[in-house]
């Protein structure tokens, strides 16, 4: 594998390109899905990419690639494919239900296209990520090589619920877009305004905020129900998602994911690595973005040049130089490091402990190494303030913002450790065991770790979420939250924030156990929580350290 992170290496001199071309396959079960090809200009033969994108052909998902033609002048046969149901494909679009087969059967036809050398390659980000995965378990001969970013492999998790909780914000604006774009296959102009609209300004307000009118009226253009409606994992699911079909068996194929540190399907991309690294050829990069991608990340990297010399190795077969196979970027220390978290880090345990009042003051939150007197905080979400997502991901502002103005509401417990004295460097998992209960059936308890420098600004690092249903254990219960890679300067402090909500992010727990799409926003009720901690309830984060 290549160091991913080196652009030194020259790239061939660009060769002309002809001008695109819009070409057709047909589908297993008789369906024209449409393309445009670019290609150099000139005698030979060159290895083919594929995109296969749901929001048009034409855009090429330009805000995160060059344009095809770039890559089409840098020595390959670009294919740019609308997936069924959009752009001008024919068929219904339906997320995920049809990229197994559509994509086997594209990469066997993009490997017969004119100029083809009979190798394929499959890139592109978020829904494109997945179809490569998604073609990948069908096994197609003439696939060596997939570059999924911000991807996941997880539909359920990924993709549609957090901890239990329905991820509205991100669901809703993905299907309020989708159903747009099939309003306007069939010329329902008004259908297509009104869908505009709403995917720009999320109606989470409406009366029912997890399941609005306009998700009603329009429900026939769009898959939102089917998740909505599908709150637990495996089954239906387990049919839209590479995981399922992939995990016990990698492929034999070259694989390089890119991930963010921001971005909501990061856990995915993750277990995708730890489950083939081992087999195969895998390389991952994680950056400062969140599912926008790269191009405001704040960490220079040049992906196309990474992408054109990766491809340009595996897709001609060439040996592949001593590499780094592993770039994680530091939040903190603001540069990318190669050390792999999941061999050389130790598990820390930071206890929780408290004078009663860590919803009011806060230094009476403490994390510490062993666990403290018995202790009791009481935290009251009232769901007309509900606590709002701020950075990290999933947010409207996401990634490392400052929440110190947040960590004040009193709806909200912060635990903060002592400051360090020396540098110490956090890279690899992060879990969360809270003895917790409330005075409803169910309720939510979203948790923040957070980085507090030495000027006050507390920055967001990770967050993990849970919803608890009616008859859920919380001897403890067991909060995943993400990864993180951060290096704390001297003088600054980890923290942990509980609330109760994670608004827009997840939808307002009423407290009654209903439906996301069966409440209304009358029924929500105030819930008090207790967050237990000390030797006989030990409430504790624990974090990965690499050094310190």
């Amino acid at each position: 594998m290549i160091d991913l992170l080196d652009s030194a290496s020259p790239l061939p001199t660009p060769l002309p390109v002809r001008p695109p071309e819009t070409v057709s396959m047909r589908t297993r079960d008789g369906l024209r899905l449409d393309a445009d090809m670019h290609r150099p200009d000139g005698p030979g033969s060159w290895p083919v990419l594929l995109m296969r994108v749901p929001h048009g052909r034409r855009a090429a998902l330009s805000t995160h690639y060059a344009h095809p033609r770039w890559y089409a002048a840098h020595g390959f046969v670009v294919v740019v494919q609308d997936v069924r149901g959009t752009g001008t494909s024919e068929g219904r679009f339906r997320p995920f239900e049809s990229e197994r087969d559509d994509g086997a059967d594209a990469v066997a036809w993009a490997a017969s296209l004119p100029g083809s050398s009979g190798a394929v390659g499959m890139m592109g980000c978020g829904y494109a990520g997945m179809a490569q995965l998604l073609a990948l378990a069908a096994a197609p001969p003439a696939l060596k090589a997939v570059a999924p970013a911000l991807a996941g492999w997880d539909v359920y998790e990924d993709w549609a619920y957090e901890g239990g909780a329905f991820r509205v914000a991100a669901v809703m604006r993905m299907a309020l877009r989708h159903a747009a774009e099939s309003a306007r296959r069939v010329d329902d102009g008004t259908a297509y305004r009104a869908l505009a609209e709403a995917a720009a300004r999320l109606p989470t307000d409406d009366e029912i905020p997890s399941r609005p009118k306009i998700l009603r009226d329009y429900g026939r253009y769009t898959h939102y129900d089917d998740w909505l409606t599908t709150p637990v994992p495996g089954g239906y699911w387990d049919g839209l998602s590479p995981r399922a079909a992939l995990a016990d068996s990698p492929p034999d194929v070259a694989i390089l994911q890119i991930g963010g540190w921001f971005d909501h399907r990061l856990a995915g991309t993750l277990d995708a690595h730890a489950a083939w690294s081992p087999r195969i050829p895998c390389g991952l990069l994680v950056g400062p973005w969140g599912e926008d991608g790269w191009a405001g990340g704040g960490a220079a990297v040049d992906v196309d040049r990474l992408h054109a010399a990766w491809f340009g190795r595996v897709l001609r077969a060439l040996p592949l130089p001593d590499h780094r196979p592993v770039q994680l970027y530091d939040l903190l220390a603001r540069r990318w490091s190669s050390a792999d978290p999941w061999s050389a880090g130790r598990p820390v345990v930071l206890h929780l402990g408290t004078g009663g009042l860590a919803d009011r003051w806060p230094g009476s939150g403490r994390l510490g190494n062993a666990p403290d007197a018995p202790g009791l905080d009481v935290v009251v979400h009232d769901p007309w303030s509900p606590v709002p997502a701020l950075g990290g991901h999933g947010s409207p502002a996401d990634g490392l913002a400052d929440r110190a103005a947040l960590d004040r509401r009193p709806d909200v417990a912060c635990y903060t450790m002592d400051a360090v004295v020396h540098p110490v460097t956090l890279c690899g998992g992060v879990a969360l065991e809270l003895w917790v209960e409330a005075d409803a059936p169910s309720f939510d308890v979203s948790a923040v770790l957070s980085a507090v420098m030495p000027d006050g600004r507390s920055l967001h690092l990770t967050r993990g979420h849970a919803r608890v249903e009616p008859g859920t254990s919380t001897r403890p219960l067991t909060i995943p939250m993400r990864a993180t890679c951060a290096t704390l300067p001297a003088g600054s402090a980890l923290r942990l924030s509980l609330a109760g909500a994670c608004y827009p992010a997840c939808p307002v727990n009423p407290g009654t156990g209903a439906e996301p799409g069966e409440t209304r926003q009358v029924d929500a009720q105030p819930i008090t929580m207790l967050i237990h901690s000390g030797r006989d309830r030990p409430s504790r984060v624990t974090v990965t350290v690499t050094d310190g």
